[in-house]
């Protein structure tokens, strides 16, 4: 029996490519991600992440080439995307004169959700990200960390299919990040969900992702499980090989060059002493 591809993978893209003016952010991006696993997208600043999830999520229109998220095309069925995803970007936007309920109430309404299916959705994800008793409070008076609680909530609110989290332990202390990092694992496992996550910190990724591919200038670099990279890169962990793969100085080299200089210096006084 032939499967569809669109069956086995809950995002296909096909030389997903992004252009602002002479710049190409995305370049060619071709990715296979299956249902039901987690993947994360690295690389440095500018490198190309925060596009492509706009684009994935149907926020902004690709230059050429196209993608299927969850079965639905990003360009044609732009609607049905934004109904089966779920998107915290990496600087959410929040209405501060609003408490927490009233405003994923109002996020509930924009996906047209019932009222009762709303409410019980609050109250169950108010429980989860502990934010009991304050849900009535206005979300200016809100730490940084409770306001990103608040946003992942909002991401959940209509049940996606696939979940896109831009930096989603941004601004919040260690306990909250286990907590989110315990609920993507769940989400995976437990709820059969499709997470796709951009994220600086290596070792989450390391925990979390099934697959990963490391982006710089708007191409993919490499791709794999994080076994695969680690042992590929011939390094112990996932930040040693992003490291090597990526070129960066290591601290090492640093501390070489930050001795060598005041040698030179030294060097440099003999040679003028003998002039």
């Amino acid at each position: 029996m032939c499967i569809n591809i669109s069956e086995k993978y809950a995002i296909i893209t096909n030389n997903l490519t992004k252009n602002f003016g002479n710049v190409i952010a995305v370049d060619n991006l071709n990715l296979k991600i299956p249902y039901g696993s987690t993947f994360g997208l690295l690389g440095p600043n500018g490198a190309g992440k925060t596009t492509t999830v706009r684009m994935l999520n149907s926020i902004i229109s690709p230059t050429s080439g196209n993608a299927k998220v969850v079965g639905y095309d990003i360009i044609n069925q732009s609607q049905q995307v934004k109904i089966n995803s779920g998107f915290l970007p990496e600087t959410p936007g929040l209405y501060q004169k609003l408490t927490a309920k009233e405003f994923l109430e109002f996020v509930g309404e924009l996906y047209y959700l019932p009222k009762d299916i709303i409410f019980n959705r609050i109250e169950e994800l108010i429980g989860i990200f502990d934010l009991g008793g304050r849900e009535n409070d206005l979300l200016e008076g809100y730490s940084r960390g409770m306001k990103q609680k608040v946003c992942l909530c909002a991401a959940l609110i209509q049940d996606p299919k696939i979940l896109f989290l831009d930096e989603p332990t941004s601004n919040l202390d260690p306990a909250a990040a286990r907590m989110v990092k315990d609920l993507i694992s769940d989400l995976t496992k437990k709820a059969d969900k499709t997470v796709f996550i951009c994220t600086h910190l290596l070792d989450a990724a390391e925990e979390l992702c099934d697959l990963i591919g490391i982006i710089d200038n708007g191409k993919i670099k490499v791709e794999g499980t994080p076994k695969e990279i680690i042992e590929s890169a011939e390094t112990k962990d996932l930040e040693e090989a992003y490291l090597k793969i990526m070129g960066a100085k290591r601290i090492e080299d640093l501390l070489v060059w930050r001795e060598a200089v005041p040698q030179k210096l030294e060097k440099d006084k003999k040679i003028k002493k003998k002039k």
